[in-house]
């Protein structure tokens, strides 16, 4: 009998290829593979001074409702965090699960966040997914729809690294 592949995952795959596809073009010396650590890894971001010096510049963004803006918004993220993000399927048990919903202005910047299901576990996590959407401000302008209020979910590994279900490569 012939495999007939499962359609469902045919969309995000793709969407996780072509994300693949545009990082592999920066050049990293960090290996991709992901650390086996038995506790959470303390959480490192982007320095202050990185913070603070990044450029204020904001792409815009040609979407026309929030569920198109939210895999904007994540190619963003995964952008600006190459190095913490989980490579390849998450195991079945993660450290945290997250789902935030940000309100982004017309010129790109993080008004309001706001925890539809927060990790209460994992109160450092809440934390870091917070300062991680924050420094990655300005975000895609939604230049079509003046402002937009987007929710994705946070899938944090134990190591400290993570995807968006919106760019998530899946989970065994």
């Amino acid at each position: 009998m012939k495999h007939i592949p499962d359609l469902r995952y045919a969309l995000p795959g793709a969407m996780a290829a072509l994300g693949a596809a545009i990082l592999a073009g920066c050049s990293s010396s960090v290996p991709l593979t992901p650390p086996a650590a038995r506790a959470p890894a303390p959480l490192e971001g982007p320095s202050e001074a990185q913070v603070a010096t990044a450029p204020q510049v904001s792409r815009p963004s040609n979407a026309t409702n929030p569920r198109a803006y939210r895999a904007d918004a994540a190619s963003h993220l995964y952008g600006l965090n190459q190095e913490r993000i989980y490579k390849g399927r998450m195991p079945p048990l993660l450290y945290a699960i997250g789902v935030l919903q940000v309100e982004v202005d017309g010129r790109g910047n993080v008004r309001k966040l706001d925890w539809m299901r927060a990790p209460k576990h994992a109160p450092e996590v809440v934390a870091e997914i917070e300062r991680t959407v924050r420094a990655a401000a300005p975000f895609p302008a939604p230049a079509r729809m003046g402002k937009v209020v987007y929710t994705d979910t946070w899938l944090w590994h134990k190591s400290g690294r993570f995807q968006l279900d919106t760019l998530t490569e899946g989970q065994d």
